[in-house]
């Protein structure tokens, strides 16, 4: 073993530190930072039978956070993962499209909009609940469904 790999291996494992990493944002890291492909090569292999890098235990990790947390959509969960470097098949097993629960999550997230809006029953607040879970990544018919939940009115036009 080299020099230049025992650094790529300290400097992997100090990223790795901070926060979990795929195969491929490793990679780049690495190579950003100068490393040889001879050492990063030897540093992926070694991380990786060592099980501190594992591209699928990642994405169930990161679907968790999307779905969960972030209360994304499956179009913009799916972009989160593969922004992450996860490769699409990999994305794909780990992410099965469940209408029912993008359904939940997108009322759970327009409750929590409609309360900050302050249950303006509008025209207008429809239409910006209606973009808001758009750019989240819910689907058309997931939209439709939810703002059908709520009474908006017409505006009042002066």
């Amino acid at each position: 073993m080299t020099d230049s790999e025992n650094d790529a291996k300290k400097y992997s494992l100090k990223l790795l530190g901070y926060r979990a990493r795929s195969e491929k944002e490793l990679r780049h890291r690495l190579t950003e930072k100068g490393f040889t492909d001879i050492a990063i090569s030897g540093t992926i292999n070694f991380l990786r039978q060592c099980g501190y890098i594992d591209d699928r235990a990642l994405a169930v990790n990161l679907k968790r956070e999307a779905l969960v947390n972030r209360l994304l959509g499956y179009k913009s969960a799916k972009f989160f993962l593969l922004k992450r470097g996860l490769d699409l098949n990999i994305v794909e097993s780990a992410l099965q499209y469940d209408e029912d629960d993008e359904l939940q999550n997108a009322r759970r997230l327009a409750d929590k909009k409609i309360r900050l809006m302050g249950n303006d029953f509008t025209v207008s607040a429809q239409r910006r609940l209606w973009n808001f879970l758009a750019r989240r990544g819910y689907s058309y018919s997931t939209i439709k469904k939810v703002i059908g939940k709520f009474n908006f009115k017409e505006e009042d036009i002066l």
